[in-house]
């Protein structure tokens, strides 16, 4: 016993330090050093955001997002998947290290004596034999580092799987916030096509009033009725789409999602109330989880490539055993039943018809894929906040001019209605101040929820945080 704990212990000592991988070198970012802002501006720093928890200014997001990330049903096949391939990883590593099993058994035979060379004897000859011992079952000296690679490239994959399950978390993180925000929006429309639609009654029951009375044709009474329809099937429209926009925030949560966690509408100052910077430098990039999860598929692609170099070298198996044999189990623990044996093969490929080529061949094919997968998630990662920070460059004075915008038409509407109660402004001038203001309204709705879009986009696009 002592013997095969020795050799579990020495063995994994014989194993040389020789590495066949070659040496990694972070590739270039194929991107400029600095993201720009819409007016030409670039960073000189490195902003990060930490996480979600205070990026979002409204309790009730918060809570929403905090039920998604319990509820929702893809976070934990991420996790999973990080399981999975922990797992593997450790299942790999084991192979670093000799197995040790413990054996016991007993065999038994009978053999005639006259086959044994006793002529004319008519009896037999019976053998028991019982054995217990520590077996260590054949273990590759790792000599040219295979197994290390191989080992290397699975923990790698490891770390690839919880980059990706990061970069789930804040994708989901960002979808929850958009979906919430666009229910906000969905409420802002619906009251908005409300209010045009008691304005647009009281307006044709007193266009009918002056028709009663002479003092309006009919013509103007069936614009009335026109922009009455219009409003009636507006707040149908927009009723399917708020009651539609809320099934996909539950979807999304993973549970329903109850009233008092939900917006009323889409406020001035949108409920994602984060500081952002206005240009970004690129190397920021290298630290959103997509982008890590690339770097490490590449990084255990190169791996790889140690794994099949050293195929094309010799390997070394060893197999050893130390235990007890006796004839009888009542003597198989008595001194001078002590057996041991070892063993060892060496492997040298001579002729493989290429298989060992090939597989090198595909190793570094799968390196420069996965090198291009990684500047392509870099280049993505860039385009990316361009875009969120070229719309963030113009959102506000969007956002101002449309607030300007409703306070104009509001102001036209009342001149107008005060003008037609006076008769000098016709049923037509009246009609379309309102319809003008109906339009204003919705637009600067659209505008706020922009707004706050673009903030959950740059929290994605940066990164995002886990907490």
């Amino acid at each position: 016993m002592t013997r095969a704990l020795h050799l579990v212990v020495l063995l994994p000592l014989l194993a040389g330090c020789i590495s066949l991988e070659p040496p990694y070198r972070r590739p270039p970012a194929p991107v400029p050093p600095a993201v720009a802002n819409g007016y030409g501006g670039v960073a000189d720093g490195a902003p990060r955001i930490e996480g979600w928890r205070g990026f979002f200014g409204d309790r009730r997001l918060d809570a929403v997002v905090e039920l998604g990330l319990t509820h929702n049903r893809d976070l934990p096949a991420a996790v999973a998947n990080v399981e999975i391939a922990r797992a593997g990883w450790l299942s790999q590593r084991s192979q670093l290290f000799p197995s040790l099993n413990g054996e016991a058994g007993t065999s038994g035979s009978q053999t005639p004596a006259s086959v044994l060379g006793f002529p004319g004897a008519t009896g037999a000859f019976t053998q028991h034999v019982y054995t217990a011992e520590f077996a260590a079952p054949a273990y590759e000296l790792d000599l040219f580092g295979r197994i290390r690679s191989l080992t290397k490239q699975a923990q790698l994959q490891y770390f690839a799987s919880k980059s990706a399950r990061d970069a789930a978390q804040i994708s989901l993180v960002g979808q929850i916030a958009q979906a919430w925000l666009t229910v906000g929006a969905d409420r802002s429309l619906l009251a908005i096509a409300n209010a045009t639609l008691a304005e647009a009654n009281s307006s044709l029951a007193l266009t009918q009033a002056k028709l009663d009375d002479g003092e309006a044709a009919a013509s103007d009474v069936d614009r009335a009725r026109g922009l009455v329809g219009q409003a009636k099937s507006d707040v149908a429209r927009y009723a399917t789409q708020a009651a539609q926009d809320r099934d996909a925030l539950d979807l999304l949560v993973g549970t329903p999602v109850t009233d008092d966690l939900l917006p009323t509408d889409v406020g001035d100052e949108p409920a994602v109330m984060g500081e952002l910077p206005t240009a970004v430098a690129s190397s920021v990039l290298l630290n959103r989880p997509d982008v890590l999860e690339a770097e490490d598929q590449l990084k255990a692609a190169n791996a790889n490539i140690g794994a099949a170099r050293a195929a094309f070298f010799p390997s070394i198996s060893l197999t050893g055993s130390d235990g007890l044999t006796s004839a009888a189990l009542s003597g198989l623990f008595s001194a001078g039943s002590g057996t041991w044996s070892y063993a060892a093969q060496l492997t040298q490929p001579i002729f493989d018809a290429g298989k060992n080529r090939a597989g090198l061949i595909q190793a570094k094919a799968q390196r420069d894929l996965a090198r291009a997968n990684y500047e392509k998630a870099i280049q993505t990662a860039f385009r990316e906040v361009a875009d969120a920070l070229a719309q963030r460059a113009q959102i506000d004075a969007e956002l101002s001019a449309q607030q300007t915008q409703v306070a104009a038409d509001a102001d036209a509407v009342r001149l107008t209605q005060a003008q037609y109660s006076r008769g000098t402004a016709s049923e037509l001038d009246l009609l379309t101040a309102e319809a003008s203001l109906y339009a204003a309204e919705e637009a600067l709705t659209s505008a706020r929820l922009l707004k706050a879009a673009n903030m959950v986009a740059l929290y994605q696009a940066l990164g995002g945080g886990l907490s």
